[in-house]
């Protein structure tokens, strides 16, 4: 069982970074075109995506993870919280990504379809079942959840501020933010509509992460389903019965 997922985190991680260097590789031909004036201020929008920092959360995640398991090492403490608010970041992106933006184009420029599948899709799908059947994982306090919803709230203060400060290097927009949902310039009641969506993701993210927490109380990991069992053949029973 450790090999197995071993293996599934090695490549998880692989594939995450594959599909973020690819993006970022088409965005930066987008922006050359355009041209962009300034693709440090459009490479720090790029990377002010929480879908792009939760899936390089997901990255350290897998990688010291697999170490842990190459180790034969339960999670420590405080790596255990740290998994644990990963899944429920990566989660989160999947659900908000399939309800609120999928088919949305989004202010990176051109969207790579196979990457945008792998970080909204395939890597938030990995990390839950990592976090239900891999080896080694510890229970968590309930009053985890606050460490969980720490991060999120950081990066909504942040979004919010940045948004208006920043230009938007494609559009020529005297201000940018990551989502549709979180600009006060075109929701339709402004920063009324942006804080009630807001206030959704937050329970969104506050219900997964209780979820995970409860998850990882009820014990190591969660049992993969068993094989079913072998019916040995009446051949194979006279056999046994005539072995001395």
């Amino acid at each position: 069982m450790r090999a197995l997922f071993i293996v599934v985190r090695i490549a998880g991680a692989a594939a995450i970074i594959a599909a973020i260097v690819a993006q970022l590789m088409l965005s930066l031909q987008v922006w050359a075109e355009v041209p962009v004036k300034d693709v440090p201020n459009q490479t720090a929008h790029f990377f002010s995506f929480f879908t792009i920092d939760s899936n390089l959360l997901s990255v350290v995640s897998f990688l010291v993870g697999a170490v842990f398991l190459v180790l034969k090492r339960d999670d420590a403490a405080a790596w255990g919280v740290f998994r644990g608010s990963v899944t429920a970041y990566m989660a989160t992106t999947g659900i908000v990504y399939n309800l609120l933006l999928r088919g949305i184009e989004l202010p990176q420029g051109s969207t790579v379809p196979w990457s945008n599948e792998v970080l909204h899709v395939v890597a938030p799908v990995l990390v839950i079942l990592d976090w239900f059947f891999a080896p080694g994982r510890r229970p968590l306090k309930w009053t985890t959840i606050w460490v969980v919803i720490a991060f999120p709230l950081v990066w909504t203060v942040y979004t919010m501020i940045r948004g208006p400060l920043v230009v938007d290097g494609v559009t020529g927009r005297d201000y940018w933010y990551p989502y549709p949902f979180l600009n006060p310039n075109t929701a339709p009641e402004g920063y009324f509509t942006v804080f009630l969506y807001m206030v959704l993701i937050a329970a969104i993210i506050g219900l997964v992460g209780a979820g995970a927490i409860w998850v990882s109380r009820k014990g190591g990991r969660w049992p993969l389903p068993a094989a079913a069992p072998t019916v040995p053949s009446p051949a194979a029973e006279g056999d046994a019965r005539t072995t001395p």
